[in-house]
C-alpha cells in the first residue's frame, strides 16, 4: 500500500496511460469513415511498392495495402482484390494527423463515383 500520493503517481501515470493509449475500433453501420480512438506518437513509414496480381475476375477491386499499428509498432497489412459493391467506391486506409500525433482512418466503402 502507498503511503502517500507522491508515491502512488508512477502508478497512476502507467495506468491512465494504459488506460488512454488502447485502440478501439468502432465499425459503423452505414459504412462512414472509423477512426481509431489510439493515437500513435510515431508517422506511419512511406507506403512499400506492391506488385499487384491479376485480379481474379471481373469486377474486383484494388485494395491498397497500408501500415497498421500492432504491439507497439507499425506492420504492414499486404493489398489484395476484394470483390466490388454495385453503386460503391473503396475509400482506402489513411493515417491523419491528430495533434502531436496520428490516427489511422480505415478504409471503408463509400457510395457512389471517384
Amino acid at each position: 500500500m502507498y503511503r502517500s500520493i507522491a508515491g502512488a503517481m508512477p502508478l497512476l501515470a502507467a495506468m491512465f496511460m494504459a488506460a488512454t493509449l488502447t485502440g478501439c475500433v468502432v465499425s459503423p453501420a452505414n459504412g462512414s469513415t472509423v477512426v481509431r480512438e489510439e493515437v500513435v506518437l510515431r508517422a506511419p513509414p512511406a507506403p512499400l511498392l506492391e506488385t499487384r496480381v491479376l485480379a481474379p475476375g471481373p469486377g474486383y477491386v484494388w485494395i491498397d495495402g497500408y501500415w497498421n499499428w500492432v504491439g507497439g509498432r507499425h506492420l504492414w497489412v499486404a493489398g489484395r482484390w476484394a470483390a466490388g459493391r454495385a453503386g460503391y467506391v473503396w475509400v482506402p486506409h489513411a493515417w491523419v494527423h491528430y495533434g502531436h500525433g496520428w490516427r489511422l482512418r480505415e478504409g471503408y466503402w463509400r457510395r457512389g463515383h471517384r
